[in-house]
């Protein structure tokens, strides 16, 4: 009995260690990233959520919201320097994501954050912002064209998110965590070293068939996400789209401004001909574009074609108010 307990005694303390040694790993990984990539841009409070966005250029508004386990590097890779030479832009990186904070409490669903982007838009004055929405970002667009249809004069689309998806890809998988206390003990131990040993898999799996960009971690802010923080609130919000009760797709009808879609033909992540379905359904004048072999990441690997579409749409939505102003004065 003697040595039983103390093989389970050695057997604990050398768990204790390990696990040590794991959280020891991920503070240095992400203290070492967050000097090496500072903040791009500045911080407002948002009913007690700290919102990091760039706010650049002039010209009509475009907010842009980012996806799932993303950030602003996402549109800062390649898309922000072109939009701000004619257009004000404004990334923002969701709530717990990039370099903004989340409460513990905090609702994750996709209703509050659109309830979240709306504020900001009010607190920095935005008048008629064109939204644009990438993957679970386009979910959150969606909402705040239903739910907050004042503040959107257009939305533009990209691989977007529309309907509470029947089955997951297999790289969020490990996200399927429901426990608060689970997923803050492995985002301090294993998260970040698998995070490391499965890049090539998962940025194959978010990029493919197209190749990621080898400057994706430090240019595209691919980093950021190791670490715990990043991990957790990506759990949040995989759990929140999972459990939402209500239907994403039952106001879609109401939308009156111009919408537009561009999707990779070949996204492994979601799939185009079902998401597509689900919006147009309810939107049959939504304007569906495909890029051929290009798969979900199109911020930054169909940069070219993502920023004909975005100033394309915000052309239409230019005319559309010009319409209406017309109208109004008739």
């Amino acid at each position: 009995m003697t040595v039983l307990i103390w093989i389970i005694g050695a057997a604990a303390v050398l768990l204790a260690l390990a696990l040590a040694c794991l959280a020891a790993f991920t503070a240095l990984t992400a203290r070492g990233i967050e000097k090496r990539l500072l903040p791009l841009g500045q911080f407002i409070d948002i009913d007690g959520t700290n919102i990091h966005y760039i706010d650049e250029g002039s010209g009509p508004t475009v907010v842009m919201i980012h996806g799932l386990a993303g950030q602003h590097g996402h549109f800062v890779y390649a898309l922000h320097d072109v939009l701000i030479r004619d257009h004000r832009v404004v990334i923002l990186d969701r709530p717990g994501c990039g370099y903004s904070t989340r409460p513990p409490f905090a609702s994750a669903t996709i209703a509050a954050q659109a309830k979240t982007v709306s504020r900001l838009i009010a607190a920095l004055g935005l008048k008629n912002p064109l939204i644009v929405g990438h993957s679970l970002g386009g979910a959150i667009a969606l909402s705040l064209a239903v739910n907050h249809p004042e503040q959107v004069a257009g939305l533009a689309l990209l691989a977007p998110l529309t309907h509470k998806p029947q089955h997951s890809p297999a790289i969020f998988r490990g996200l399927a965590i429901p426990s608060p206390f689970a997923r803050w003990l492995v985002a301090w131990t294993i998260a970040v070293p698998l995070s490391i040993k499965n890049r090539v898999d998962v940025l194959a799996a978010a990029f493919g068939p197209q190749s990621p960009p080898r400057d994706y971690a430090t240019r595209g802010r691919g980093m950021l996400n190791l670490r715990p923080g990043s991990f957790i609130n990506a759990c949040r919000d995989f759990m929140a789209i999972h459990q939402e009760q209500a239907d994403l797709t039952a106001g879609y009808g109401s939308i009156k401004v111009p919408v537009g879609v561009l999707y990779g033909a070949a996204d492994r992540i979601l799939d185009p001909a079902e998401h597509q379905a689900a919006l147009t359904s309810k939107l049959p004048l939504a304007e569906c574009e495909l890029i051929e072999g290009a798969g979900h990441m199109i911020p930054i690997s169909s940069a070219d074609r993502c920023a004909r579409f975005i100033v394309r749409m915000a052309q239409r939505v230019e005319k559309s108010g010009a319409s209406q102003a017309a109208k109004a004065l008739a």
